[in-house]
């Protein structure tokens, strides 16, 4: 039902764990919020509103995660074939500027 193995290219589109993490996105943060301020005042609805948005984080990372994974692993592959470029560049560059 839920996708959690991802390559790059499929995690760039956009599917139906992405709108899992937009619904659940600001439901979490607002019954965070209202459940951390709602504690400090000892209210027992800021306990259940706070496990329920602890709950809902959890599930929230446990969607989008590999999504994030795929598309983190697949940019560092590509900027370190960019660094080793620039780098090759570079040298080849300070190299040519020596010589008379």
């Amino acid at each position: 039902m839920i996708r959690r193995v991802w390559t790059a290219r499929e995690a760039d589109e956009w599917t139906k764990e992405d709108w899992i993490a937009i619904v659940l996105s600001p439901l979490c943060y607002i019954l965070l919020t209202l459940g951390a301020a709602l504690t400090i005042f000892l209210q027992m609805s800021g306990y259940i509103m706070l496990g329920i948005g602890i709950v809902l984080t959890v599930i929230l990372h446990w969607v989008i995660d590999p999504k994030l994974r795929a598309i983190s692993a697949d940019y560092e592959t590509r900027q370190q074939s960019y660094l080793r470029e620039l780098e090759a560049k570079v040298r080849w560059q300070d190299t040519d500027s020596k010589q008379p």
